[in-house]
């Protein structure tokens, strides 16, 4: 079994709160957004184009792939609470 020096946590911990805080939280906000833009997008398609069954289509895919994308950054926000629970760091 290999033990980790406390030197090495108590450099590592703030390293990756700095990682968390400035890196990975904007990119998923970035990439929430992209994804509520897709899901809008996606209900205008089907809005304007209700007279047509293939734009209607290409519509509701957007909006399917735009709540998908929301679904999983979303879940991404909860796995980073629970690995900050885990490991009890100060999300």
């Amino acid at each position: 079994m290999v033990l980790i020096p406390r030197v090495f946590a108590a450099e590592t911990i703030p390293l990756i709160e700095k990682i968390k805080d400035h890196i990975i939280e904007p990119l998923i906000l970035l990439l929430m957004g992209l994804a509520f833009f897709l899901f809008l997008w996606g209900l205008v398609e089907f809005i304007r184009n209700s007279d047509s069954d293939e734009a209607r289509e290409t519509g509701r895919r957007h909006m399917i792939w735009g709540v998908i994308g929301l679904f999983i950054m979303i879940s991404a926000f909860g796995i980073i609470n629970v690995i900050c629970d885990t490991f009890s760091l100060s999300c």
